[in-house]
């Protein structure tokens, strides 16, 4: 199962190149951020991918490195990689204290635009192994479709944990919302496909819906958005280009030992009428609800930075473990469920060194990667939890 995401490429391809010029000059994004320099190799977990990263989703300001300990941090520079003509201030490379973090502020290439980043460096957040949805907000994201900037509203789900007596955010969960948003700028709210609901098991929960996916959907053979919430990051940026490869599946493990199982609660109803690629309806055929948890080793076999996506999260070879809710009933009252872990077993010291992802992925239509599915297949989800070993 692979997560939909709505692409509308027919009007990238006829107007993509008639505006490259004006889109070099508007951009103020950060591309890549590093730090670099074997006397800070120490400070991290896995230098290799912990120092670096790259092709930043035009939408994230927030850039996080992960280190072993904030005790002793050195004052240090941090270098960056953004748009041509753009600048930043401070400056790529100069020395910053980064005790607290620090505000950087991109000016694109016209003067016209600026994006405000902040860097941070954190300890690992504490674990998380219990997720009830009541952290929710109304997010609006001026999203960019070619010369286009779309102001799309829709519901973003976070976390929050206490540590070192402050409470920290979490933004471990994403949604193909902004996607649904580029091919349809005039939604609201509550048009999107993943919303929150307040009649949960207990308090608020989440709600996904299988949308129709707009006026460019069906000529394009992509008639449906299913609903959908996962751990991860949505990436704006590859929606045009490889929709798939925009649902990066995955948080590094949020458990110091082996998980035996995934419970929860849900309710599922599938839509009248299931249809195909060329919205022709499939009399027969039932949509089906989908959840599922993964484990997959974060490096390859070179030291090389492994994120899962779209269209490999239930196949790729790093996979160590599975979960699966290989059947999800129709029910329109709370019903619990159970899914345990199958494979190898996690290696403790690739745990200990932040070694492995996880996941977990809730959908309204199973096949909805393939834009197969019914309109208005809706799966509700509330008060998920993790169990570990020492726990059952």
């Amino acid at each position: 199962m692979k997560i939909h995401i709505f692409l509308p490429v027919a009007l990238c391809l006829l107007l993509a190149s008639c505006i490259k010029d004006e889109l070099a000059n508007t951009e103020c994004d950060i591309i890549s951020a590093w730090v670099e320099g074997d006397e800070y190799r120490s400070m991290f977990y896995q230098p290799e991918t912990d120092m670096r990263f790259d092709r930043l989703s035009s939408t994230e300001t927030h850039i996080i490195f992960t280190v072993r300990s904030t005790l002793s941090l050195p004052h240090m520079p941090v270098y960056f990689d953004i748009t041509p003509g753009a600048t930043i201030e401070p400056a790529s490379g100069s020395v910053q204290d980064f005790s607290q973090p620090v505000t950087y502020t991109v000016t694109s290439e016209d003067g016209q635009w600026q994006r405000k980043y902040l860097v941070e460096f954190r300890e690992p957040d504490l674990p998380k192994l219990h997720y009830d949805f009541e952290n929710v907000e109304e997010k609006t994201e001026q999203l960019k479709f070619l010369f286009f900037n779309i102001d799309a509203t829709f519901y973003q789900w976070y976390e929050t944990t206490s540590q070192n007596g402050q409470e920290t955010r979490q933004d471990i969960w994403a949604t193909g919302n902004p996607g649904f948003g580029m091919g349809n700028s005039g939604a609201q709210i509550m048009d999107y496909p993943t919303l929150t609901d307040a009649d949960g098991f207990d308090g608020k929960c989440v709600k996904m819906v299988t949308r129709d996916a707009g006026p460019f959907g069906r000529p394009l053979k992509k008639p449906i958005a299913a609903g959908n919430l996962y751990l991860g990051k949505f990436d704006v940026g590859e929606v045009t280009t490889n929709p798939l490869a925009s649902t990066k599946m995955g948080i590094r493990a949020p458990f110091d030992e082996e998980p035996i199982k995934v419970t929860g609660y849900y309710k599922y109803r599938p839509g009248a009428e299931y249809i195909n690629e060329e919205g022709t309806v499939q009399p027969g055929v039932v949509d089906q609800g989908h959840i599922y948890s993964v484990i997959y080793r974060n490096q390859d076999e070179n030291g090389n930075a492994v994120m899962l996506d779209g269209s490999n999260v239930l196949s790729s070879k790093y996979i160590v473990k599975k979960a699966e809710m290989r059947q999800l009933p129709p029910t329109d009252t709370w019903t619990p469920f159970e899914m345990f872990f199958e494979g190898e077993p996690l290696d403790q010291q690739i745990l200990d060194n932040r070694g492995y992802n996880f996941t977990l992925v809730f959908t309204s239509s199973k096949d909805g990667a393939r834009f197969l599915g019914s309109i208005g297949s809706t799966l509700y989800v509330d008060k998920v939890a993790i169990t570990l070993k020492n726990e059952e």
